[in-house]
This record gives C-alpha cells, sequence and structure tokens, in this order.
C-alpha cells in the first residue's frame, strides 16, 4: 500500500541550527592565539580554494524568511555591479590586462547569483497541471547560461594575456589602473563587512559565508594593484603576468559553477543527504525497514521519494499516519528538504505484491527489513 498523495511543503524549520560566528569567536585568552600570520595564512589558502556557487549555498531557512537578509544580498549584488561598471571604464582607458581579469572575475562572481534571483522569482509561482513541480528548474537553465558567459570570459582573459606577453605595450593612466584596484578591494570588503554582520544578526550561516568569500575576492583586487606598481617600476611584463594569475581564479569559479550545473542537471545530491535520511527513517517508531531513499533538487530546495516497510496486519488509517510520522522525519533531518513521499510496503506476508508489475519496470532496490522482523524480500 502506499502513504498516497500527501506532500507537505515546509519552507522553514526551526530545527536546522547554524553556526554562523566561526572558530575565531574563542572565549577567554583563546581568541588571541591564532596570530596574525596564521589568519593571512587561512585567508590566502581560502583565496586559491574553488568556492561553492551552488544556489541552495547562497540561501538558507534564515535568509529566505528575512526581508533584511535578501535586501542584503540584492544591495551586496549591486554595489558589486557597481564595481564592475567603473572598473571596466577604466579598462577600456588604460589597457590593463590585470584589471581586465579582476572585472571579468568580479563579474563572473556576481552573475553567478543569476540563478538564485530566477529562483526566487519564478520559484514563486504555483506548480500547475503541466509543469506539476513547478519551475524551479528554471535555475537550472540560467546556471547554463552563466557557465557559458564565464567561460566565454575566461578565455578573453587568457588570450589577452598571453597576446600582451607575447606582444608587450604600455599601460597607461596608471593613476587610474591602482584606483580602480582599490575601488575593487573596497568594493569587495564593504560588502563582506555588510553580508557577515546581517548573516550574524539574523542567524543566516549563508550570507556570513557569502560575506568571507567577497573578503577573500578582495585580493584579487589587490594583485592589480601590484601589477601596476610593477609596470610604474618598468616591468611591462607585471601587468599581463598579474592578468593570467586572476585568469586562473576565474578558472576556478567556472570549474565550481560548471560542476554544480552538471550535478544539478544530472539531480546529483550529496550522499551524506541520503544517510541522514535513511537514519531518520529508521527512527520512526514502527517503520521495520527502509528501501530506496531517491532525492532531486528542484531549485535552492530539496524533495524526496522513500520506501519503508511496515508490520502487514496495519490498517490503511495506520499505515498512512506512519508514512505521514516518516515525512515528517525526513523534513526535520534534511536541510532544505520541503515535501517527501513516503510509500509504504508491508512485511513479507504471501505472495508478492509488486508482482504484476516485475514485467514493467526495471529491478529496483525493494525495503529490507529491519533485523528482529521478518525475513527480507
Amino acid at each position: 500500500m502506499k502513504g498516497n498523495g500527501h506532500t507537505h511543503g515546509h519552507s522553514d524549520h526551526g530545527d536546522h541550527h547554524h553556526d554562523v560566528h566561526g572558530s575565531g569567536q574563542g572565549h577567554g585568552g583563546h581568541g588571541h592565539g591564532r596570530s596574525r600570520l596564521a589568519r593571512l595564512w587561512h585567508r590566502l589558502a581560502h583565496l586559491v580554494t574553488p568556492h561553492s556557487h551552488e544556489a541552495a549555498d547562497k540561501v538558507d531557512a534564515a535568509m529566505e524568511t528575512s526581508r533584511e537578509g535578501m535586501r542584503t544580498l540584492w544591495i551586496s549584488l549591486a554595489v558589486l555591479g557597481a564595481t564592475t561598471v567603473v572598473q571596466a571604464v577604466i579598462v577600456a582607458l588604460s589597457g590593463s590586462v590585470a584589471l581586465l581579469g579582476d572585472t571579468i572575475h568580479n563579474a563572473g562572481d556576481a552573475l553567478t547569483a543569476v540563478p538564485l534571483g530566477v529562483a526566487f522569482v519564478l520559484g514563486r509561482r504555483a506548480a500547475n497541471r503541466r509543469y506539476t513541480y513547478g519551475y524551479g528548474r528554471a535555475e537550472d537553465l540560467a546556471g547554463i547560461a552563466i557557465v557559458v558567459t564565464i567561460t566565454a570570459s575566461a578565455a578573453l582573459a587568457a588570450f589577452t594575456a598571453v597576446d600582451r606577453l607575447l606582444n608587450p605595450q604600455d599601460v597607461t593612466h596608471l593613476w587610474a589602473v591602482s584606483a580602480a584596484a582599490l575601488v575593487g578591494f573596497t568594493g569587495n570588503e564593504w560588502v563582506a563587512r555588510y553580508r557577515i554582520r546581517t548573516g550574524r544578526r539574523i542567524g543566516s550561516a549563508a550570507l556570513v559565508a557569502d560575506g568571507l568569500h567577497a573578503r577573500t575576492d578582495g585580493f584579487t583586487s589587490l594583485a592589480v594593484l601590484f601589477g601596476a606598481g610593477g609596470v610604474a617600476l618598468g616591468w611591462r611584463w607585471a601587468d599581463p603576468v598579474v592578468g593570467l594569475l586572476i585568469t586562473v581564479a576565474i578558472l576556478f569559479v567556472l570549474k565550481d559553477a560548471a560542476g554544480e550545473v552538471y550535478r544539478r542537471l544530472m539531480d546529483s545530491v550529496d550522499p551524506a543527504l541520503v544517510e541522514a535520511a535513511e537514519a531518520a527513517l529508521r527512527g520512526v517508531d514502527g517503520v521495520q525497514g527502509v528501501g530506496q531513499v531517491r532525492m532531486r533538487w528542484i531549485g535552492h530546495a530539496l524533495r524526496a521519494e522513500a520506501d519503508i516497510v511496515v508490520p502487514a496486519d496495519l490498517t490503511v488509517v495506520q499505515a498512512h499516519r506512519l508514512a505521514v510520522a516518516a515525512e515528517h522525519a525526513l523534513i526535520h533531518a534534511v536541510p532544505r528538504l520541503t515535501a517527501a513521499t513516503v510509500h509504504t510496503d508491508h512485511a513479507p506476508h504471501g505472495a508478492d505484491p509488486h508482482a504484476e508489475l516485475a514485467h514493467h519496470t526495471r529491478p529496483v532496490h525493494r525495503p529490507a527489513v529491519a533485523a528482529g522482523a521478518a525475513g527480507a524480500r
């Protein structure tokens, strides 16, 4: 029998807590234990580590339900957009390859938030008879467009830097290049402080993480400043070399974004989420076994399907009540899960109830009965 048709949507659950203050908030003398050198090394290591651009990582329940959190997100993106425009003007004026790379890097980071915007605009539209799961997949289509854009941008930055190395040219208006580099650093640092402050106030781990990401991106802009200083000292190669280094940073962004889009299109989820779901189902009183558990992202929310084994002598009402309890346990155990469909199988009793389906479907893993119950089927 089946816990038919009843999927309960939830957008926020108080059971999910995040540590948004970071490990640096020590007590007593611990806060001074980390040296400045250690903190600098941590930031430099974070700078060369790919950052997550997954929409689900950019928003959590605390931010999604807070107008202040969403306002912070969009204002900070507007600031980064304005910073990019200013830098683009100076690129056209000076011909700096390094600044071109930083401009593309900042633009790429801002563009990766577009799928999130698409998810919130279209995601509010109700499901209908044609789009029965709603419009969350539009987020993935936007992600494809962003990957294509970043790929073209990375190719342009790399080509320009290599061409400048092979055919050196003077970089003009070094004062403007230096000013643009400081604008990039200032813009990223302002966004970092704004996001971290708001994230800690509303309890949003995602907003704090994005703020830390923006802070490390500021170092990329400072690299342009060093490149301009090298050119001022007569090192003509300094500008294209810095441009190549920034191109590597763009490739990290591209690798991260492309990998996430691919995984979304292939309905990939973190195996740890499946394990958490299975553990939650086994913990429901009355569930004798857990079979197949499937999950997929739709927009920045998860949906699940699960098979459970229940005693064979339950009534339909009792089995349905157990299916609802199982769904409730899943929603509380798996972050970003909004609904689940739970199928109830009874413990082995008489003929196989799935025999009629055997020639219609490929073999699947049927629910297994937990130890102590009747033998698994």
